[in-house]
């Protein structure tokens, strides 16, 4: 979950401080009131397309991990591990994103 959690706080930022912000203003009833800042994070993550590369490249790390909390449960210190594993292959793949036309044209001289 920590691991899940930087790397959205890394590329979601923006989404994940607005919800968080909600939360902590609405503590009544923030998960009525806060959910479409839950959804807006849940579509940065689906969208972002280092996200999706991570999900692919580090699949394995990540399902270990995974598997590692299904079976530890009640200790999930013991999965300290697999996290360093996972964020390890998170932190090497690279951004394969190429600019777009308008990011790539320099500005006009004024």
């Amino acid at each position: 979950m920590q691991a899940a959690l930087e790397i959205t706080a890394r590329y979601c930022g923006r989404e994940l401080e607005q919800y968080g912000q909600c939360v902590a203003a609405k503590p009544e009833s923030w998960q009525r009131d806060c959910h479409h800042l839950k959804m807006s994070i849940a579509q940065c993550t689906s969208a972002h397309p280092v996200i999706r590369q991570i999900r692919q490249a580090c699949a394995e790390p990540f399902e270990a991990f995974e598997e590692c909390l299904r079976k530890n449960e009640a200790a999930v210190g013991n999965c300290a591990e697999h996290v360093r594993r996972f964020l390890r292959c998170a932190e090497q793949v690279q951004p394969t994103h190429t600019a777009s036309a308008a990011e790539a044209q320099p500005l006009p001289a004024s």
